[in-house]
């Protein structure tokens, strides 16, 4: 089994453009899925992002995720606002537990804007999860 760093990004938005570019870059082994996982790669090394919490394939795609091996799932949105993805994933039958399997939000808190930026913070998060760390600017 590979287990090297991989992204996928769900889901053909602009952060998933930057997002691929950026992992790429860093040594990640990337995929875009859209609209659904079928025919990528996913396992122990695996981070997916879903960048549209909009699209009314949400619920099957985080579903196909949370059964699969990856290491790590999220999707994007806002924090102050409750996010579609559980309840999505309730109608699908989809247990408690493993709903909270799914991170949102993602990334680190830098107060991004722009696609590039969403982008960043993002794999930054996922960079600072990977090597157990925090993120942040405490360097304890």
């Amino acid at each position: 089994m590979n287990t090297t760093r991989a992204l996928v990004a769900v889901f053909d938005t602009p952060v998933a453009a930057h997002l691929l570019d950026f992992a790429a870059t860093l040594g990640f082994r990337v995929a875009l899925a859209d609209p659904g996982l079928d025919g990528v790669v996913i396992d122990a090394g695996t981070d997916v992002v879903v960048t549209d919490h909009d699209r009314p394939e949400l619920g099957v795609v985080l579903r196909d995720a949370l059964a699969s091996p990856a290491r790590w799932i999220g999707v994007m949105g806002n924090p102050r606002h409750p996010g579609p993805h559980v309840e999505a994933l309730r109608d699908l039958g989809v247990p408690d537990g493993e709903i909270a399997r799914v991170h949102r939000p993602i990334g680190l808190n830098i107060g991004s804007k722009t696609p590039p930026e969403i982008a960043l913070a993002t794999l930054a998060g996922l960079v600072a999860d990977r090597n157990g760390r925090p993120g942040g600017t405490d360097f304890q």
